[in-house]
């Protein structure tokens, strides 16, 4: 089996609303007889019905689906859909669609699938040891740290969008554009970073908290052993030792009463840091408080790691044991730590009078650490509830005064449902970034969703989103999106904007290029200054990488016409429309749809349920359209040269056409179109009616503000239109628009882009010549083709309806211009399309016209 393409879907796509990897796998082999039970015995989990679909006349490609599902499962990165698709044109080949968790994983799993059916099918042996060891080390490279990923799923949960920002670390963008928050692990965007200063400086941290009245224990700040044991003789009692700026407990000894005992734990606390707090040692048990924003979110009684002996078994081996339950892992990447086994655990069962091998009686236990933090295998129970009043009030108090958004507070006394000052409790520590395992996941007592108390107090009740219009269709996408754009900009919004020709912000270019895909549409989403989005989102951008938003307010689905078939497993309209129909699934609050296309009105039936239908039409009278505004929906169309609104009973004049730049004096009809499916867009944003026709109405679309859509210039009395049109219905359009504008003759100069199907270059040279009183073809990118070839197709369909002397070939796009120019009189037409650039343009006016050249090179400055 052979990987023919293979893609990374990062967001809603055309085979489900999660991530996939979707691999076209070329076979070219049956099963052997016993495939399926060999497979089976090395994956025995597989689903029942595989049995079936491993039937030995199958192709093995059938097989590969199954096995990257479950080797994703086997890994701990499950995913949650596959399908195995037929490929058009090619019988022994498939699309194999795998969800995943983490894409590291599924490509990885992708190859060690191929390499196991391979090698299962050929009778030879497969060592799964190996791959899946190297898959679940994979996952765990990726996987999103407890702490964080409890704050993501309950953002998740809240309708907030989480985007991750790097594979490697635990920092994510919670929300978009001006509403987002940032996060990592549980410092966010709001944590203060002296804050965070402060509380990595234990003593400056305690200094602070006795000056607000917080209770902490005695103690100073010594950099020697010396200074170390003079503090402790000065205290009086026990103390505890840890680095000045340690965290998770490391460094950390308690309880220490003797001068050799403080020397041992002063060495152990160098190795975590230079400076060393001497503090007294406060007896009681371990708390750990929670404070989100301005609020207790949680509390637990936090027990250091031990174990309890069964009579028989050794510490060493009851520590085992321990360590093999699948709560327990290394580092922070499950529910529990595992307990370790080092010098400080042996000091400590040192100082109850055991070691690693002695043989506990039944029911005796034994700790393994003096702290009983989480990260060195501590467990915890939920002791929420028992705060008092006072308790919380100090709490919240402790993280004010150190100015943290989200703290932990460690607490030491002997009842924490008591008052801390009435039994000489007090706060040892406030920590930055504390961990909420023990209260998502407590050993006992009632579970707390502490992510959802720090998103709470990132967000109240703000979902983090902010407006967004997605736009998708065969032709007008870009005019439609700078219209929606340009006009909530008017209205004083930070507007972002992705199209064909790049990326905007305030008008302002942040990428060039072809910006309709995954990648340009989450620039504008991460973009912090954004208020509103307006993403043009192409069938490209849809197939290549999914959409980069799980739902949008609104989506505009402006015509399916035929374009780009025969690419990327699109063979039909049919299935162009489905693609095109993934963006109309989206939308969360209203679908524009266009009543004249059949595609469009079809998208009306697969929406999700209360999202409302606005249907824009150029003909008052079209029957999708009366009925839907009967029934008292809403829709926008043009009545005579006004652009009417209806809304229910309601039916209100926005503009005259005739008022608006881009109609080109009510000649350019598709641009009409895209201007009802604008207001209807911003219709069902809540925009009013003269924010709508002043966005309309000042809308220029030109060289500069919308360049290769429609832009006009005059030369020497003959009207040139540059247009990006490279299919059938735009050619169309355009020579219907070219010719209500002139009585003159109408001139094409014509290309398309060649890795378009043979009979669709036909098509689109028969409809050309349809629309133009002469032609001239030339080639712009032959994507594959020899030179020539395109041309000759475009030929081949003009030939029949256009008269031999009224069609000329010219390869070369300048020269083509220049011929075109030479047919033309004062008063005529001539359209250039499919335009990569003004360039083309100048260019080819230069050697006759330089000024001329220089002065629309001036306008698209």
């Amino acid at each position: 089996m052979k990987i023919k393409n293979k893609r990374l879907l990062r967001g809603p796509n055309l085979y489900a609303d999660s991530p996939c990897l979707m691999a076209v796998i070329d076979d070219g082999a049956t099963k052997a007889p016993g495939f399926a039970a060999r497979l089976f015995a090395l994956l025995p989990a597989l689903p029942p019905d595989a049995a079936v679909r491993l039937a030995d006349d199958a192709l093995l490609v059938e097989a590969l689906e199954l096995v990257v599902m479950e080797l994703q499962r086997l890994a701990g990165a499950p995913g949650s859909f596959g399908a195995t698709l037929a490929v058009a044109g090619a019988a022994r080949a498939r699309r194999v669609v795998c969800g995943y968790t983490t894409e590291q994983v599924a490509e990885e799993a992708l190859r060690t699938g191929l390499a196991l059916i391979d090698a299962v099918a050929a009778g030879r042996e497969f060592d799964l040891g190996p791959s899946l060891e190297h898959l679940r080390a994979t996952a765990q490279d990726y996987a999103i740290g407890t702490s964080t990923g409890a704050v993501v799923q309950a953002a998740i949960r809240r309708g907030i969008p989480a985007l991750r920002l790097t594979d490697e670390a635990n920092l994510f963008q919670l929300g978009w554009g001006s509403r987002q928050k940032r996060l990592q692990a549980t410092i966010t965007g709001a944590t203060n970073s002296i804050a965070v200063g402060i509380a990595s400086d234990k003593q400056l941290t305690k200094a602070l908290l006795e000056a607000a009245g917080v209770p902490v224990p005695g103690g100073a700040t010594v950099s020697t052993i010396v200074e170390a044991q003079r503090i402790a003789r000065r205290l009086g009692c026990a103390v505890t030792i840890k680095p000045l700026d340690g965290n998770q407990g490391k460094g950390v000894t308690t309880n220490c009463a003797t001068p050799e005992e403080v020397a041992r734990a002063f060495e152990h606390a160098r190795r975590y840091g230079r400076r060393i707090i001497v503090e007294e040692h406060l007896a009681g048990r371990d708390y750990r408080v929670l404070v989100t924003g301005r609020k207790v979110a949680a509390a637990s009684w936090r027990r250091p790691p031990g174990v309890t002996g069964d009579g028989y078994s050794t510490i060493r081996e009851l520590v085992e044991v321990e360590n093999r339950n699948p709560a327990r892992g290394e580092g922070h990447t499950n529910i529990l730590t595992k307990i370790p086994m080092d010098a400080l655990a042996e000091e400590t069962l040192a100082k109850q009078g055991y070691g690693f091998d002695t043989v506990l009686d039944v029911g005796v236990s034994a700790d393994l650490r003096g702290n009983a933090n989480l990260s060195t295998g501590g467990t915890a129970e939920d002791v929420t509830d028992l705060l008092p009043e006072e308790t919380r009030e100090i709490c919240i108090r402790a993280a004010r005064t150190i100015g943290l958004d989200v703290a932990g507070i460690d607490i030491v006394c002997q009842d924490i449902s008591q008052p801390l000052r009435a039994q000489k409790g007090g706060i040892i520590e406030v920590n930055a970034a504390p961990g909420i395992r023990m209260h998502q996941y407590p050993s006992r007592g009632t579970p707390r969703d502490a992510g959802d108390a720090i998103v709470d107090a990132l967000f109240g009740d703000c979902d983090g989103r902010i407006p967004t219009v997605a736009v998708t269709g065969t032709n007008g996408k870009t005019t439609t999106s700078l219209l929606i754009a340009h006009t909530t900009r008017m209205a004083g919004l930070h507007t972002g904007v992705t199209t064909t020709e790049g990326v905007y912000v305030d008008g302002q270019p942040t990428m060039k290029g072809d910006c309709t895909g995954y990648r340009s549409a989450r620039s504008i989403l991460s973009d912090p200054g954004v208020e509103f989005a307006v993403l043009e989102t192409a069938r490209g951008g849809i197939l290549k990488r999914g959409l980069a938003y799980d739902r949008c307010d609104v989506s505009v689905v402006l015509n399916v016409s035929a374009d780009h078939l025969g690419l990327d497993g699109v063979e039909t309209l049919d299935d162009l429309a489905r693609v095109k129909a993934v963006v109309a699934q989206r939308a969360s609050r209203a679908v524009v749809l266009n009543a004249e296309d059949d595609y469009c009105v079809a998208m009306a039936k697969g929406l999700r349920d209360g999202v409302e239908v606005l249907y824009f039409s150029l003909d008052a009278d079209n029957p999708t359209l009366l009925r839907h505004l009967e029934n008292g929906g809403r829709g926008v169309y043009l009545q005579d040269s006004t652009l009417v609104l209806a809304n229910g009973a309601r039916h209100e004049a926005l503009l005259d056409a005739r008022q608006m730049p881009v109609s080109l004096g009510c000649a350019a009809r598709y641009n009409i179109a895209n201007a009802l499916a604008a207001a209807a867009a911003l219709t069902a944003h809540g925009f009013g009616n003269a924010e709508i026709a002043d966005g309309l109405r000042s809308f220029v679309s030109d060289s500069k503000s919308n360049p290769l859509r429609s832009n006009l210039y005059d030369v020497e009395g003959v009207t040139v239109i540059v247009d990006y049109a490279h299919n059938c219905a735009a050619y169309a359009a355009l020579a219907d628009s070219a010719r209500a504008m002139s009585a003159g003759r109408l001139v094409g100069v014509v290309a398309a882009p060649g890795d378009r199907r043979d009979a669709d270059l036909v098509d689109i040279g028969r409809t050309c010549a349809a629309g133009f009183d002469d032609l001239v073809i030339y080639e712009s990118e032959n994507r594959g083709r020899s030179e020539g070839e395109t041309a000759a197709l475009l030929v081949l369909g003009a030939k029949p309806a256009i008269a031999a002397d009224a069609l000329t070939v010219e390869l070369d796009v300048h020269a083509a211009i220049r011929h075109g120019l030479s047919l033309c009189q004062a008063g005529d037409v001539l359209v250039f399309g499919c335009g990569s650039s003004i360039t083309e343009l100048t260019e080819a006016l230069r050697p006759t016209r330089p000024e001329l050249a220089r002065r629309i090179e001036a306008e698209a400055i």
